[in-house]
């Protein structure tokens, strides 16, 4: 049973990107005889063409991160799997697919700009402002959550930190060798992707467990030194470090969700966990909205449109590229958070694996998933923390760089050397939010990423919202059809509004309360924004009707 439910999921998935990518392509008129912003603005730092699957693996690896595995993990445990499914099946297809094809096609068409610039463009130098302070916001959430998550696993499995580092050392290799050296892509690919599969097994064998500790905590010195490499991958150039470490690390991604489509598929697993639990989870709250906030990167998420609007469009070859990395790196995300929900499926309500972190249920399942094929449960464990940590690792190197061009967009700031300036300057809350203690309702100390997460679902998935808004309006404006990305927006817009409203009852005049009422006001605005500018055109049609 688990299989045929796994195998309907992969099917849709294909179908959709047959037909409906069809329609995508059709409906943007993709055409590789325009000449795309990496060759026309190529500078060798920010603007470099990629080949298809470099880029592919690049925008895979940074649109990944824990988020297809946390979020349907936790969803799933509170109110079944079946709820979650429909949800990421559905939310790829119609609604997440759609966003991040189109946030890519619309950036390459206007220079490679992100998508605030296209509101200004589009919109008005006021919606432009504001959805700069909203992805900026948004960005600093990324950045906590997901160094503090890595910190904490470094901190569980020292042979994770150890084949991490190891990682980044080969990943400047691999980028000298291809664009340096000029050695051919299938020759060096090979050679790399043995090595890095090496230091996997070799992680194990020399974990680093002895770090020293700072403020007590072992995790607070691995924040310290993941600030540091964020501060680094976002100065270099692409290819020496982003580009090379994303492809790479996406055979990591490509190897997990292998061993475990086919673990799921001859391992004979049967389904242990209740399809259904109820409408409303005692520590989430109501299915409706918080399902839709919770799960995020499995089935939409307004960070893909930054993603996409930030530095895959500086390095997309030609248009045609934009169909696989743009609509097919979503499907391919919704398949990854499957294999996750399956990881709850096969285990009991009454299980006390239940009750551990989304991690250690994903590593078990993990674990299962390869042991069909001998692997040893410690090392398929291991395996599939790796592949998580590698892929939160590429999120924030991206999510640095891109927070990076937001700040320089809003202060105007010119000159490469401003690229230092605006990088620190985006890594200090994220610093401060992992060095201090933060404390529940109970007064127990928690992770960062913890505290965040609420506030962080709400955010990342409002931001979708707001996109598919701005989509609508150039949409609208090229003279195209709108139905087919306006649905989905006033979906987004309900679900995560009424959701970040609940966050704000919850929290109150905490900090977290604070922040959510601040992002309700800036989205709030943004609305108003749009909402304006077509009864202007609708006023300015009926006059010249007149006329």
């Amino acid at each position: 049973m688990l299989s045929l439910i796994f195998l309907t999921a992969v099917f849709l998935f294909v179908l959709a990107y047959i037909k409906y990518g069809g329609f995508l392509k059709k409906h943007f008129q993709l055409d590789n005889n325009n000449q795309t912003p990496s060759h026309k603005l190529y500078d060798g730092i920010d603007y470099v063409p990629a080949p298809a699957p470099v880029l592919l693996g690049h925008h895979f690896s940074s649109i990944s991160g824990a988020g297809p595995v946390l979020g349907p993990i936790i969803a799933g445990v509170a109110f079944g799997w079946l709820p979650v499914w429909l949800w990421v099946v559905i939310g790829s297809i119609f609604i997440g697919g759609v966003h991040d094809f189109s946030s890519l096609v619309i950036s390459i068409r206007n220079r490679g700009r992100s998508i605030a610039e296209i509101a200004n463009t589009y919109m008005s130098k006021r919606a432009y402002h504001l959805i700069l302070a909203f992805i900026w916001l948004s960005l600093v959430y990324v950045l906590t959550v997901f160094t503090d998550l890595t910190a904490n696993t470094f901190k569980l499995d020292g042979g994770v930190g150890t084949s991490s580092l190891l990682f980044m050392l080969l990943a400047v290799g691999f980028g000298i060798s291809l664009y340096r050296l000029k050695m051919p892509l299938k020759w060096v690919t090979p050679i790399f992707v043995f090595l890095l599969f090496f230091f996997v097994w070799l992680g194990q064998k020399i974990p680093i467990n002895n770090i020293p500790s700072i403020f007590g905590d072992t995790a607070k010195t691995w924040n310290v030194i993941l600030i540091g490499y964020c501060f680094v991958a976002s100065v270099t150039p692409v290819w020496i470090l982003l580009q090379p470490r994303d492809y790479l690390s996406s055979f990591l991604l490509y190897g997990s969700v292998i061993g475990g489509l086919f673990g799921i598929l001859l391992g004979g697993f049967t389904l242990n966990y209740p399809a259904f639990i109820g409408w409303n989870a005692k520590d989430l709250g109501p299915m409706f909205p918080i399902l839709f906030v919770t799960v995020a990167c499995g089935a939409i998420s307004g960070f893909h449109a930054i993603v996409a609007s930030g530095t895959s469009s500086k390095q997309l070859n030609k248009e045609s590229d934009a169909l696989p990395i743009g609509y097919g790196t979503m499907l391919i995300e919704g398949v990854v958070a499957v294999i996750a929900l399956c990881a709850v499926m096969i285990i009991g309500r009454a299980d006390p694996l239940v009750t551990q972190a989304p991690l250690a249920i994903y590593g078990a399942g993990m674990a299962k998933f390869l042991s069909v094929f001998g692997i040893p449960e410690k090392f398929g464990s291991s395996f599939g923390l790796l592949a998580l940590s590698t892929f939160i690792l590429t999120t924030l190197d991206t999510a640095t760089r891109l927070a990076r061009y937001i700040f320089e967009e809003f202060f105007n700031m010119k000159g490469k050397r401003m690229r230092y300036l605006s990088t620190a300057a985006t890594l200090i809350l994220p610093a401060i939010f992992v060095l201090i203690n933060i404390r529940d309702a109970s007064g127990n100390i928690i992770p960062a990423w913890k505290s965040i997460w609420p506030i962080f679902g709400a955010t990342n998935q409002l931001l979708a919202g707001l996109v598919l808004m701005v989509i609508a309006v150039w949409l609208k404006k090229k003279g195209k059809h709108i139905w087919f990305v306006v649905i989905p927006m006033f979906f987004m817009l309900v679900a995560t509004l009424w959701a970040l409203l609940l966050v704000i009852i919850q929290y109150k005049f905490s900090a977290i309360g604070f922040i959510g009422a601040i992002i309700l006001f800036l989205a709030l605005l943004l609305i108003l924004e749009a909402i304006e500018i077509f009864e202007i055109k609708r006023h300015t049609k009926r006059i010249l009707k007149r006329k």
